[in-house]
């Protein structure tokens, strides 16, 4: 069953994304412009998740005012470590907040970050999976690595594309892939900015998304693809970047791309509004869902880090939590619950055969028969006539 909530009367979210926090507690920091005629600034929210019902809270656990200066957001990414997150602006480059408190109180603190204070508008930004760098995509096509959290920099390419659309890290942070409005991909090696390769298309294709694969077994680069009017996603081998192969998963073209964090599930949202949720090791389509943004292209999606639910933006339709038809997993208790039940069934069955067949030590013997005595001179008899010819002999 699908469940689905937003926040229609907003209106003007611009971005979402997931916060993990200890204990599978699992929160979400949704990004929303200002108004016009200056009616509402601004703001960044921070909800709390309920797995139960796949719904946030009613009210934020916590609010940030961005300044008038700062412009709106732009788009979010959220440190692994759930203590921080960034944010760009449509006029004051990047700035970082760190999320204080817990259960009895949150806080959004604001921090510059002065190598991107000035440094235009970051269409796209990204954290390594350990935490170590950021990586941020400039509409202007200057692309920057640095480290994280002392912000030394890494790489600063001016001309790495003629504008930057979307990047992803390997999930062994040794990788950073990149795509420009052009539709040109390129491979950096993470640790030092080295660019590695630029990956192969054919002469009608644009590659326009990419996300490395997550379950640590197959090492893929997905990169969602427009070849003509036929909207495609390409499968790299990483270790060569040669293309393996393709499959169509959506109908539409794709506006934004995700990889659930255990490497299950690859889902596409498209400029229609529409949702499709593939299992990556068929690439069949396991969920769909139509029109979930009816009519707008869905911003931002993510998959929940613990549960099989997904979080979409759009800029008519605001947040929406989507739970996913996809087959139930089995959870860890539930795996040696199971275990211990056949383990169990096992041994009352072991028993009930023991207790109902017969043993090797215990032959059965009929009410007449008796055991034969053997004669030392060849002559058998039974024991009572041995006792019948003893009497007679005295």
């Amino acid at each position: 069953m699908e469940i689905e909530e937003g926040s229609r009367e907003s209106g003007h979210v611009v971005c979402g994304s997931w916060i993990r926090r200890p204990k599978k507690v699992n929160w979400v920091v949704i990004a929303k412009a200002s108004k016009r005629r200056g009616s509402s600034p601004a703001l960044l929210n921070i909800f709390s998740f309920d797995p139960v019902t796949a719904s946030l809270s009613s009210s934020p656990l916590a609010t940030h005012t961005l300044k008038e200066s700062d412009g709106d957001p732009v788009t979010v990414t959220v440190h692994p470590g759930g203590d921080y997150f960034i944010c760009s602006t449509s006029k004051g480059g990047c700035k970082s907040f760190e999320i204080v408190g817990g259960a009895t109180g949150v806080t959004i603190l604001a921090k510059e970050l002065l190598p991107l204070q000035n440094a235009g508008l970051q269409k796209c930004m990204a954290f390594s999976f350990d935490g170590s760098k950021l990586a941020v995509g400039g509409l202007d096509g200057c692309l920057r690595v640095m480290e994280w959290p002392n912000l030394g920099v890494i790489l600063d390419e001016p001309k790495a594309h003629k504008s930057i659309r979307d990047m992803d890290f390997s999930l062994d942070s040794e990788y950073l892939a990149t795509t420009s409005t052009d539709g040109s991909a390129r491979i950096w090696k993470a640790e030092d900015g080295f660019p590695l390769s630029t990956l192969e298309r054919s002469g009608d294709e644009n590659i326009e998304l990419c996300r490395f694969s997550k379950d640590g077994t197959k090492p893929f680069l997905f990169c969602a693809a427009q070849r003509g009017e036929t909207p495609l996603v390409n499968v790299y081998d990483i270790s060569t970047w040669k293309k393996l192969g393709f499959k169509k998963l959506s109908r539409k073209t794709a506006s934004t791309m995700a990889v659930s964090l255990d490497g299950k599930y690859i889902a596409l949202g498209g400029k229609d509004g529409d949702v499709s949720v593939a299992e990556v090791k068929t690439m069949e389509i396991y969920h769909y869902s139509k029109r979930l943004h009816l009519g707008q292209s869905i911003a931002s999606l993510e998959f929940c880090p613990s549960e099989r639910v997904m979080l979409t933006t759009s800029s008519e339709w605001g947040e929406m939590m989507t739970k996913l038809s996809v087959p139930k997993e089995w959870k860890e208790w539930q795996i040696y619950a199971l275990l211990f039940c056949l383990f169990m069934a096992s041994v009352v069955a072991a028993y009930f055969f023991f207790e109902n067949s017969d043993s090797f030590w215990r032959l059965p013997m009929g009410k007449d028969q008796k055991r034969p005595k053997i004669s030392l001179f060849g002559d058998s008899s039974t024991p009572s006539e041995d006792h019948s010819r003893w009497n007679l002999d005295l």
